[in-house]
């Protein structure tokens, strides 16, 4: 599906207009702010428009667009970034949740936020600001609902409990967002795992470039079952072994691995999650294990960790 946003008034091919390059995004942009400007400037490039095709058509300046879509400045108000949206064929509530989550992580007061969600005075020109939320299309919730527990389980590995239902949540928003980019995508599995993922490590605490999974060692089935402390702290030990190299392991590989064995999932729901066919997950499971097997005897004969004693609940040899 085409958005309606890539064609000019009165139909014809995207615009294509020469006009000044659309920066990269600034440095220090945070991950919830990150989340709804990297869409937006998706669309804004697929709609063909230039920017002062955007800011005529919006009534805002150019140079305020520019510096809304690269993320300078200080953190726009909803006004400017509602009239964008008008123009871009965005739905606003989705993005009204994202830009309010934002504007939070900029450390923006609730009486900030408020004011500018609540301010529907607009000068002549440009949109109104509509606030009255709209549902999402039937195939966005039945995805939605299909995937929300899995996703919850997959964010839990490497975030907190609070931190986990955001980034779940802004994914399915994110989604709303670009239903219409997911839907002319090859398959919307697979394009939605990526936004998830993306958004997961882009706040999972990272150590040598790779996301820790060492907070898992504590929750554990292995664990559960010991009943002295010695067993317990070496079984902690082994754990932690084994999740930093877990860890290490290429994406789809570490997918499949904490789907399976640290959540349970067999391999036919791992691939109905992941998007991907089912001997991809047998064949990445296959090589996780071979990786991991020879990263933790490598560590045993140097002495960096203990010998496994096969407990159950950890990932078969």
């Amino acid at each position: 599906m085409t958005p309606s946003l890539s064609r000019r008034p009165g139909g014809g091919p995207p615009a294509g207009k020469p006009g000044r390059k659309l920066g990269p995004i600034a440095d220090g942009v945070g991950a919830a702010h990150r989340a709804w400007l990297e869409p937006l400037r998706h669309r804004f490039l697929a709609s063909g428009l230039t920017i002062s095709e955007l800011s005529c058509r919006s009534g805002w300046a150019k140079s305020k667009i520019s510096e809304l879509l690269r993320g300078t400045g200080r953190y726009p108000r909803w006004e400017i970034t509602y009239g964008l949206l008008d123009v871009l064929d965005v739905p606003s509530w989705p993005m009204r949740r994202l830009w309010m989550a934002a504007a939070l992580e900029a450390e923006k007061k609730p009486d900030w936020i408020d004011g500018c969600i609540q301010n529907r005075t607009h000068p002549p020109g440009r949109a109104t600001v509509s606030t009255g939320p709209t549902v999402p299309p039937l195939e966005h919730q039945a995805f939605t609902e299909l995937n929300r527990s899995a996703y919850l389980a997959y964010a839990r590995l490497f975030l907190g409990e609070d931190e986990a239902r955001e980034v779940v949540a802004e994914t399915f928003d994110v989604l709303w967002f670009r239903w219409d980019e997911a839907l002319a995508s090859s398959d919307v599995v697979p394009f939605a795992w990526s936004v998830l993922r993306r958004s997961v490590m882009a706040r999972a605490r990272h150590v040598d470039g790779c996301p820790e999974l060492a907070r898992t060692a504590f929750d554990t089935v292995a664990l559960s079952v010991l009943s002295t402390p010695e067993a317990r702290f070496a079984q902690i030990e082994e754990s932690m072994a084994l999740f930093k190299a877990i860890s290490r392991l290429p994406a789809h590989q570490l997918d499949v691995m904490v789907l399976t064995y640290l959540r349970g999932m067999d391999h036919a729901a791992v691939a109905d999650v992941l998007g991907v066919p089912i001997a991809s997950v047998h064949t990445a499971d296959r090589y996780a294990r071979k990786t991991l097997t020879a990263a933790l005897r490598l560590q045993q004969r140097h002495g960096h960790a203990p010998e496994p004693q096969n407990h159950p609940g950890e990932i078969p040899e």
